[in-house]
């Protein structure tokens, strides 16, 4: 800088409005930008540095410990809540297909299917005596469900084509393509008992069926809880039974399902617990709720901060050193660990909601609440390498990751291409004659499995050889894929990994490249503890007194 040249600066004046001034001489210029650059070297120090600097105790890093706590806790609780309600939904669904589907076994979950049409009649014949038999055979606690004074009815209901003409003989139909559906409802009346004569007034059109449900409400109570001192919740399950003949190839597959719906109990009595333990876990919600506000707030205060000085420091330079400051020293201004907290903040405010919603019982939407909730956690503890790459050894996994990024995105896109065409292909022709590629999504999982080395054996073996051409292409398809994924891509995915490992490990031995923002930064010698952080803070006279000793310690330099 010439001693001659004067230069137009911005400075905020105490009240935050942007001022502008043409300094007086060229030793107020030099302490302006002393004073800036003091400035940008505190936004980029790390919370101990801060509280060295200005004796300002790091709220934010004692609230996001905090933080982490409370809100782990928090999802401990809920996953033990949620896995006593999974468990008691799981275990009446298969009490439910052991009742009420003939012959079942926990084997044929996925292959429980009939063949003939007296098969048809005897299942839903079976299904029906068991309802109506309910109180008498069931070991839990499920009873009808009662409208009134008169128990919720069972409903068959079959759909089928309105009309229809089919002769595979002579190859020709005739087929109204609107479906028609009929229903007989059967009230369980007391005492409930079993049929004794022709049980069902009700035909089944097998030429046009399309399908055939059964559909009936038991409710439950889940008494688990009751050892943990908690109140019991009343459990609502609608079951419906489906019998699928939309293929109309001879073979019809049955499947049991319910949707469950979870309700406070109305009217209880119960010695040892109360609605306390609830209304203490609510409380416990309401208070991570208010600590995640207060992290919400301060990060965008900070994101805020940043983004502002970002302007000031675009615009000192255009103007002092007449340049335009490069994107990435823009994006040095812009926290991305901010902007994972706020999400976070965000996704797990919105989960505590959502559970004290849940433990009100107004709700039942555990699936929803657990991915808020997991989610926002899971970025909370990523959040906690934040301040763990303030220490060099372990700062190198944060670097290696951020420097690697782009290109690791840019090759998975170019890998990603070759992988869609493999399963694009497997599914045409290998879907017919291999369970595991009947369609894209099973490709994509199997495909991911190969190159995991998983089930490969399995993989080749179970390809049916019904066709010669097309078992030689299976083994083709299979080897190519496996050779070029596994030893070629797979490795030079790991090779961009580690090559910048490398680079990064040699930038730390033999010095890494500064930007000009570093390198502006890197000119203000003033270490935290010098006082020259808070003088900057309280008045303009501790940054003259500052420089004074800046100019004292120069000069006692070049004396010796």
């Amino acid at each position: 800088m010439d001693d001659s040249s004067e230069a137009y600066l911005c400075i905020n004046d105490p009240n935050g409005n942007r001022t502008s001034h043409w300094p007086e001489s060229h030793a107020l210029l030099e302490q302006e930008e002393e004073k800036f650059r003091r400035k940008l070297k505190y936004f980029f120090m790390s919370p101990c540095d801060k509280y060295k600097a200005r004796r300002r105790k790091p709220w934010k890093l004692m609230l996001q410990i905090i933080k982490v706590a409370v809100v782990t806790i928090q999802l401990v609780s809920f996953g033990l809540s949620n896995q006593m309600v999974v468990q008691f939904k799981e275990e009446n669904l298969m009490a439910f297909k052991h009742m009420f589907l003939k012959s079942f076994t926990d084997s044929s979950t996925d292959t429980y299917a009939i063949y003939t049409q007296q098969d048809v009649y005897t299942h839903i014949v079976y299904t029906v005596e068991q309802f109506l038999m309910l109180p008498s055979i069931t070991v839990g606690n499920h009873e009808y469900e009662k409208k009134g004074d008169v128990y919720a009815p069972l409903t068959i209901c079959q759909q089928f084509y309105r009309n229809g003409s089919i002769s595979p003989a002579n190859e020709t139909f005739d087929i109204d393509a609107q479906v028609k559906e009929e229903c007989l409802q059967i009230y369980p009346v007391k005492p409930f008992s079993t049929f004794t004569a022709n049980p069902l007034n009700f035909t089944l059109h097998f030429e046009r069926l399309l399908t055939v449900t059964v559909n009936f409400t038991l409710k439950a109570i889940n008494l688990e809880t009751v050892q943990y001192h908690e109140l019991p919740d009343c459990y609502e399950f609608d079951i419906m039974i489906t019998f699928d003949n939309r293929a109309h190839s001879g073979r019809i597959t049955v499947d049991l399902d319910n949707d469950v719906h979870i309700y406070e109990c109305r009217d209880w009595s119960f010695t040892g617990a109360s609605p306390r333990n609830m209304y203490m876990l609510v409380l416990f919600d309401v208070v991570v709720i208010v600590i995640l506000v207060l992290s919400l707030l301060l990060c965008m205060r900070s994101v805020k901060t940043g983004v502002q000085l970002q302007f000031e420091y675009a615009e000192f330079f255009s103007v002092r050193y007449g340049k335009q400051v490069s994107l990435s020293d823009r994006m040095e201004f812009i926290n991305g660990w901010y902007i994972l907290i706020i999400v976070s903040d965000i996704l797990t405010i919105t989960g505590s909601l959502l559970k004290i919603i849940i433990q009100l019982k107004a709700l039942a939407s555990y699936d929803l609440c657990s991915i808020l909730l997991g989610t926002g956690t899971m970025l909370v503890w990523i959040g906690v390498l934040r301040y763990m790459g303030y220490f060099k050894k372990y700062n190198i996994l944060i670097i290696t990751l951020r420097a690697a990024l782009p290109n690791v995105i840019r090759f998975t896109c170019c890998a990603a291409m070759i992988y869609l065409g493999y399963c694009f292909c497997g599914w045409i022709v290998l879907g017919p004659y291999h369970t595991k590629f009947r369609t894209l999504n099973v490709v994509s999982e199997s495909l991911f499995s190969l190159i995991n080395g998983d089930d490969m054996f399995a993989t080749f073996k179970n390809m049916q050889q019904k066709s010669y051409v097309v078992w030689l292409f299976s083994r083709l398809y299979l080897y190519t894929f496996v050779s070029l994924f596994i030893y070629m891509v797979l490795s030079l995915f790991i090779t961009l990994i580690t090559d910048t490992y490398d680079t990064i490990k040699h930038q730390q031995l033999d010095g890494e490249p500064m930007s000009d923002l570093q390198a502006f930064i890197m000119q203000c010698k003033d270490p935290p503890e010098s006082g020259c952080f808070s003088a900057d803070e309280s008045s303009g006279c501790g940054c003259l007194m500052c420089c004074c000793l800046h100019r004292t310690h120069d000069s006692d330099e070049d004396k010796e």
